[in-house]
């Protein structure tokens, strides 16, 4: 009788296991091999102890020749992605706001100052400066086209960073259209600029509140799923990362679109003598097809990073390991009605596999695993 025993040096998920062969007593030969650093155990059983003990009495798998990626697993929250608040620039008071949950894109009103509309353009930069005549070349000027062009107001060519006379007819046509006075100028605080269209996520302000204060938060309009990742994980989830999600019963992809720090606390609260915590990221994640998580908009996601990956490499079920008394790792090989143990090496493993090394093991080999 030969008794196998895993040892405390494997993987966690195998120290618990143990595997025990029994043959009977008189029939049983072990020839134990040095193989460079493991050890090959080679067992042959007669004709009437494999009838008792076969292929046919355990359950076995294949020797595949595959690519493996490992993962680690994070929690997410489903949602809009990140949100933030919207201060006013426009001096007077709040006469009309937009509802919670409203989605808002080009040339629509955000809300209103004195009865007047504060309308949404779109830009990758907020205008620093009133826009009118006399104003010098500026990327805010081409703002301020590109948006009028968008909206149907042109006569300036192809959007520019010069301001003409022909520019300010244009915002006067556009100002007459949604109910501005016709100046032909646009004030920082006259309109909101966004870099892609908003969804209303919280009122910040009442009616009759200031027009210069926290008037609203938003997101983006896409749903996207939050996760907090360590410092130490950055590069596993730089913008452009493929992550496999599952959110509830559904298994889907999506792509690493931001990564933005959170804000640190602060508070100066902590133990005495305690270092601050590591620096904490937010990673943005949009699903690559929103149709396959339905209407949902909130909930927990099971999030699960690429953290390495093998190529071309044999690899067998996790439950086809034998830890050896001796140390290291063996399958069990079945050949015919015969069964022979090759020591492996173990690499990378991967959702219940595990890439493995030996002499003399091939794709196609069966091995003894776990039922």
């Amino acid at each position: 009788m030969t008794d196998l025993t895993a040892t405390e040096g494997g993987p966690r998920a195998l120290r618990r296991r143990r595997r025990t062969r029994w043959l009977l007593a008189g029939i049983v030969l072990i020839v134990v091999l040095a193989v460079g650093t493991g050890v090959v155990l080679t067992r042959r059983s007669t004709p009437a102890a494999a009838a008792a003990a076969g292929p046919s009495a355990v359950d076995t798998a294949e020797v595949t020749q595959t690519d493996l990626a490992e993962q680690r697993g994070k929690s997410g929250k489903l949602g809009y992605g990140d949100e933030h608040t919207l201060a006013g620039r426009k001096p007077g008071t709040i006469t009309a706001l937009p509802a919670q949950g409203a989605v808002l894109d080009r040339g629509a009103t955000v809300y209103e100052v004195d009865a007047k509309p504060v309308p949404l353009f779109l830009a990758a930069i907020p205008l620093y400066r009133d826009v009118g005549p006399g104003v010098t070349d500026g990327p805010d000027v081409q703002v301020v086209e590109e948006n009028l062009k968008a909206l149907g107001y042109t006569g300036f060519g192809t959007p520019n960073k010069k301001f003409t006379d022909a520019t300010a007819s244009a915002i006067k046509k556009w100002q007459k259209a949604v109910g501005l006075e016709q100046t032909g100028v646009i004030g920082m605080g006259d309109v909101v600029v966004a870099a892609s269209p908003l969804r209303v996520s919280a009122l910040k302000t009442e009616l009759g509140g200031s027009g210069t204060g926290s008037v609203l938060s938003y997101t983006g309009t896409g749903r996207a799923v939050s996760v907090e990742v360590e410092a130490a994980e950055k590069d596993l989830v730089k913008p452009g990362t493929k992550v496999a999600l599952n959110v509830g019963s559904v298994s889907t992809t999506g792509t690493v679109t931001a990564l933005t720090p959170v804000p640190d606390d602060d508070s100066g609260q902590g133990p005495p003598g305690e270092d601050d915590t590591e620096q904490k990221f937010t990673a943005t994640v949009t699903l690559d097809d929103p149709a396959a998580v339905g209407e949902r908009d909130a909930g927990s996601v099971d999030v699960r990073f690429t953290t390495g990956t093998r190529q071309d490499v044999l690899a067998v079920p996790v439950g086809a390991l034998l830890a050896l008394a001796e140390g290291g790792y063996a399958v069990e090989v079945v050949e015919g009605d015969d069964r022979r143990l090759v020591a492996v090496k173990t690499g990378l493993f991967s959702e219940g596999r595990v890439e493995v090394s030996g002499s003399g093991l091939k794709p196609g080999m069966k091995v003894v695993t776990t039922s």
